[in-house]
């Protein structure tokens, strides 16, 4: 089969779009991935959530922010350190970042000690 150059584009275009539906798919399971840690932490991410952190964190395939959400996360004792807080408004700012990103940057940023029913019920209706 002879592949002209209209079919050669027409190839790579579609493999662009898979890889980034492929991307879009990864970074939105790394952000309930980090949304159900949230959910469960009782003062501090346990050592399984932890590792799992540090899996997406250090994923370079998956967006900065995301992965620094997921550094931010893997770092907190009782509430997000200033850095991690800090971390949260920038992507809260973003005019970039997705709604549910944005929602889970908020409950991260106000968590203290668990994450309260109500941003329980943020999570669930964000990352169902």
């Amino acid at each position: 089969m002879k592949f002209t150059t209209t079919r050669k584009v027409v190839l790579v275009a579609l493999i662009a779009l898979f890889s980034q539906f492929s991307l879009a798919q990864d970074a939105g399971a790394a952000l309930k991935d980090i949304a159900d840690i949230v959910a469960s932490i009782n003062h501090f991410p346990s050592d399984a959530d932890k590792a799992k952190l540090m899996a997406i964190s250090q994923d370079m395939n998956l967006p900065e922010p995301l992965r620094g959400m997921a550094t931010a996360v893997s770092n907190i004792s009782h509430a997000a350190d200033a850095d991690g807080k800090a971390l949260m408004a920038d992507i809260i700012a973003s005019d970039t970042a997705p709604d549910n990103a944005k929602a889970l940057a908020g409950v991260i940023a106000g968590l203290s000690h668990v994450a309260s029913d109500e941003a329980k019920a943020t999570l669930a209706q964000n990352f169902p």
